[in-house]
């Protein structure tokens, strides 16, 4: 074996032992980085024997070289140097030492805003990923889904429009292979841009693959997706692991090879006869894409649709629904799925029903179980790791936001706590505040909601006022033909002030963003009513559902202020 310095008359030449490698061209890209370094005069690498012998100037620092590998996704360590070193060691991109050093679990929106934050206040961080990194929003949630439905959308205003009487209309060929290559693409666009491009070039992120498990409060034991296992020390850990779909216990479902969002959005064809089981936010908005690209969909709803939402949203989303061929079973629930002769054989309290394809979303499950979070204390609900407005687990050090906590599954809320949380991971003070959360629905019509509904506020102690704006009455919805829907304002009786918006519109997730703020200023329906709206937009229909606290909005002309 080489010693590990070897001096020449002109150069140092520093040994690596490099894993990760999975071919030849893997090592030409480790010597590529290698070359480009100050004080590199040669390079040779070797995919079989994985090592990296380096010719550089003396006084060149090997940390350095070791930074130049990991930042490029591979592990490096210098030659005759042991085990690789606990991420902060001779991997950790070169960072002081003195720095805090925190361990990020997952690489999703919480994960990576933790990061990010937590290394822009002067952290060391090491990111531990055992899948692909991204997360499900990127790969395989909300952008691919907002693609497929804008596909859909437009597949169906090509079938149908409020215009059809002087505009032709003909149903498309729809070729979901393509349709797929097409939203793909612009995953994996958005992955390297927004995540992989960026742990790439961070001088303060190590990113180790694997399969993370805590040992004891200030370290990690990974299991190395390419072998072995790798200890990681940290002075504190940030939980971001997120969630995946949930599988409910239905008899006989586990044998059948059932569609989850996931791979429902990874389909290059499209099922003539589609069952979703589920009556959520997932759940509708991929019965209605899947609906307007061509397929016959059934919805089964346990009790009715939206049901966590006013009931009015609901009933709004099942008149939408209906018109447009989608069945909905409401109070239905299935007792046993079969598949026989590539048929799903669906029983249910309403009969049996049969299709090609069975999509099943009833929620999500948080990734906890293999962190090994009960040996340390750390309190979970079915799995929701629980944490307080700082996003503290119940362990000291220990801080965890996203889908796999106990707060609601949105992205911006999963990115928003992770931030929060590094704050508070590297002596900041900083909370979480929810009391204005939007939340968007993209069905057609949308669902936009922010603050308290009508029997929120009520069982909260308010007395409310509410009022509810047909969208016939709103001058954007009449010039498009698309009256669909209603925006319904909740407020405090005596003063006034807004506690709560629900709309059902073809934009509402447009307009929801102007309740927040309104929210977050404690106005009033009398102030919004007051304030200027820019004419024919669909967010003027706030102020106009706000004027009907005090006004018959019938009565006045278009855009009486």
């Amino acid at each position: 074996m080489p010693a590990l310095l070897m001096k020449t008359r002109r150069n140092v030449m520093i040994e690596l032992n490099v894993s990760g490698m999975t071919c030849d061209r893997c090592a030409d890209h480790v010597r590529e980085a290698l070359e480009k370094l100050p004080g590199v005069q040669s390079v040779e690498v070797s995919y079989p024997q994985r090592t990296a012998s380096v010719a550089v100037d003396p006084g060149t620092p090997a940390s350095a070289l070791t930074f130049a590998v990991t930042r490029l996704g591979y592990q490096a360590r210098l030659a005759n140097s042991g085990p690789t070193s606990p991420a902060g060691a001779s991997v950790s991109k070169g960072r002081d030492e003195d720095a805090p050093h925190i361990a990020v679990i997952g690489s999703g929106g919480a994960a990576m805003a933790a990061a990010l934050k937590a290394a822009e206040r002067g952290a060391r961080i090491t990111l531990i990923e055992r899948g692909t990194v991204g997360g499900t929003c990127v790969n395989t949630g909300c952008v691919p889904s907002k693609i497929m439905i804008r596909a859909a959308h437009i597949a169906h205003l090509r079938t149908e429009s409020p215009f059809d009487a002087g505009l032709s209309a003909q149903a498309p060929v729809v070729d979901r292979a393509k349709l797929l290559e097409q939203q793909q693409r612009r995953v994996e666009e958005l992955r390297d841009a927004k995540y992989e491009g960026i742990l790439r070039d961070h001088p303060a992120i190590t990113v180790l693959h694997g399969e993370a498990r805590f040992i004891d409060a200030h370290s990690l034991m990974v299991k190395l997706n390419e072998g072995g296992e790798q200890v990681v020390h940290f002075d504190r850990a940030f939980i971001g692991t997120g969630a995946r779909p949930a599988v409910p216990p239905i008899p006989g479902l586990a044998d059948t090879p059932y569609l989850t969002s996931t791979s429902a959005l990874a389909l290059d064809t499209l099922p003539e006869r589609l069952i979703v089981i589920g009556a959520s936010v997932v759940a509708l908005e991929l019965a209605q894409a899947f609906a307007r690209l061509g397929s016959r969909v059934t919805v089964l709803a346990r009790s009715r649709l939206l049901s966590q939402e006013d009931p009015a949203v609901g009933d709004a989303v099942e008149a939408a629904f209906r018109r447009e061929g989608i069945e909905v079973l409401k109070q239905t629930q299935a007792s046993r799925v079969d598949y026989t002769d590539n048929e799903f054989i669906v029983d249910t309290n309403a009969g049996t029903l049969r299709a090609d394809q069975l999509l099943v979303a009833t929620g999500r499950t948080p990734n906890t179980e293999a962190l090994n979070l009960a040996s340390l204390g750390v309190e979970t609900a079915h799995g929701a790791i629980l944490v307080d407005e700082h996003l503290h687990t119940t362990v000291p050090g220990l801080y965890a936001a996203g889908d796999c906590t106990d707060q609601p599954e949105f992205v911006y809320v999963a990115a928003a706590g992770g931030s929060r949380a590094a704050v508070n991971m590297t002596g900041g003070e900083a909370t979480l505040d929810l009391s204005a959360m939007p939340a968007v629905i993209f069905t057609d019509p949308q669902v936009a909601t922010v603050g308290l509904t009508e029997a929120e506020a009520i069982e909260q102690g308010f007395s409310v006022d509410t009022r509810e704006l047909d969208l016939e009455n709103v001058p954007r919805a009449l010039v498009n033909f698309d009256t669909g829907g209603f925006i319904k304002l909740v407020a405090e009786r005596d003063s006034g002030r807004l506690l709560g918006v629900q709309a059902v519109a073809g934009e509402a997730g447009e307009l929801i963003q102007t309740a927040v703020m309104a929210l977050r200023a404690r106005m009033t329906v009398h102030d919004i009513a007051n304030e200027l709206f820019p004419y024919l937009t669909m967010v003027e229909g706030l102020k106009l559902c706000a004027q009907t606290f005090t006004k018959d909005v019938t009565q006045l002309s278009c855009c009486a202020g």
